[in-house]
């Protein structure tokens, strides 16, 4: 029997790999937008981006744990699922529609789930919640920043 953690990593990571599809003209574009000054972390995005998904698929595995297969559990499952569907969303949509605006609202929305569904696994686990902290924290500053490039490149907006 496929143990939940197994179910839950191999999900994380097929949601990732289909998400990851770029072409050659939407990285260009998005590599010759100009950042801000202070953004001398890029290099550490992906390492930080990493640890979150770790962070999410362990959050997910607690409350599946707490109560596996109840409808609850289901429900709260589909709310980690969606959300790193908006996540993974935002560098393949925004570079395909050359659009600094999408990218921020889509970071903006994945903040807010974030938010919603650490409420929502907040009665099942507290650990859960504490572990979608790294998300909660990263989310804004994300935002924020794709936000602050919208200033720099106003033609892709």
């Amino acid at each position: 029997m496929i143990k939940s953690w197994m179910a839950i990593a191999a999900i994380g990571v097929l949601v990732a790999g289909v998400g990851s599809a770029l072409t050659g003209a939407d990285i260009r574009w998005f590599k010759r937008l100009q950042r801000p000054r202070w953004l001398t972390f890029e290099w550490a995005i992906p390492i930080i981006w990493t640890v979150i998904f770790i962070c999410g698929g362990w959050s997910a595995y607690l409350v599946w744990e707490a109560d596996p297969g109840s409808q609850l559990t289901w429900v709260l499952m589909g709310f980690y699922l969606v959300l790193e569907i908006i996540t993974i969303s935002y560098t393949p949509v925004m570079c395909k529609l050359r659009s600094l605006t999408v990218g921020t609202i889509i970071g903006a929305t994945g903040g807010l789930l974030s938010y919603l569904l650490g409420l929502s696994v907040w009665p099942v686990s507290i650990w859960a919640v504490v572990l979608l902290i790294p998300y909660m924290i990263w989310s804004p500053i994300g935002t924020y920043t794709t936000w602050a490039m919208v200033q720099l490149n106003p033609e892709d907006r």
